[in-house]
């Protein structure tokens, strides 16, 4: 999946204005990522999301109405992708 089709995906999370995950063209981290998704959108119906980066080396995901664990978990798998 490509950052492009994610963000179309999850249109209806992502904040108006923002770039999502664009930019962020990982395939195997977006494969996974989706699936994470896909259990937000189910446990957590109210999420939104801004971004998807690296910024000064570690992973950032800009989000609202998700259990701190699920971010830090997320920002820590862009981390690793971004290290590999």
């Amino acid at each position: 999946m490509t950052a492009e089709e994610f963000n179309k995906k999850y249109i209806k999370h992502l904040e108006p204005n923002h770039y999502g995950a664009e930019g962020f063209n990982n395939y195997e981290f977006l494969d996974w990522l989706d699936k994470k998704f896909e259990n937000f959108v189910e446990k957590h119906p109210s999420f939104v999301f801004s971004q998807i980066k690296i910024k000064f080396g570690s992973g950032r995901f800009y989000c609202e109405n998700l259990p701190i664990e699920e971010i830090l978990e997320i920002e820590n798998k862009i981390t690793e992708y971004y290290n590999k």
